[in-house]
């Protein structure tokens, strides 16, 4: 006996559903987001194959290849653009410190501390790629450090000049300043990825007060205990 038509028919709910295509930019940005994690996994820019790529991605090499035309072109798009979005994004924020209000002395001790605070946030969050660029490949770096980096130590530096001739006090030399701040946010990025128990609000509460005012106090040599 055959069962009621209502009965053979197969609910729809359980109908194969159609398997939804990512648009080509999302591909993109999946596979970028993979090219980051495989360039970070093997910590090595040559060493890195589009076929471990495609691997992360769960795609075909060929399926990249139609995104991207060279594992230089991704690596650039995956690690160094942004990298250097990060970078222009810390450089930006010092060039308004004193535009809705003037620095007193109290103002330039804590907007260095905000400095700080966002160069080390920043700086933790992107090491892996700037370890990579950086220690990586050595032709990678070098173009890496002169175009990017160390021009954004350049406007950190000039941004710098343009507020102290705000209030008549000329830097001497803020391009050597905004490399050791820079240098100084690194190590301390270093010391809160890496050390438990490090104390990144004392650091900084210290290392602005430093910045500003001078590490060490000037010493007489008769002031010396015998």
């Amino acid at each position: 006996m055959s069962e009621p038509a209502t009965q053979a028919a197969k609910p729809a709910d359980d109908a194969p559903r159609p398997r939804r295509r990512l648009t080509a930019e999302a591909r993109k940005s999946s596979i970028l987001a993979a090219a980051r994690r495989a360039f970070t996994e093997t910590g090595d820019m040559n060493g890195t194959t589009i076929k471990v790529i495609a691997e992360h991605s769960g795609i075909s090499e060929g399926v990249i290849y139609r995104h991207f035309e060279s594992k230089d072109q991704l690596f650039f798009e995956a690690v160094v653009e942004p990298l250097k979005q990060a970078v222009d994004e810390l450089v930006a924020a010092t060039a308004d410190i004193d535009r809705h209000e003037p620095l007193t002395p109290e103002r330039q001790v804590s907007t260095m501390a905000g400095l700080y605070r966002q160069l080390i946030s920043t700086l933790v969050e992107i090491l892996p790629l700037l370890g990579l660029v950086l220690f990586g490949d050595p032709e990678v770096a070098r173009r890496f450090y002169r175009e990017n980096f160390a021009v954004a130590m350049d406007r950190l530096a000039e941004a710098w000049r343009e507020v102290e001739d705000r209030y008549g006090f000329p830097l001497e030399s803020p391009d050597i300043s905004a490399r050791a701040v820079m240098g100084i946010a690194l190590i301390l990025a270093l010391e809160s990825r890496h050390r438990g128990k490090f104390d990144r609000d004392r650091a900084v509460a210290l290392i602005s007060e430093g910045t500003v005012k001078g590490f060490f106090p000037t010493i007489e040599p008769a002031g010396r205990n015998a």
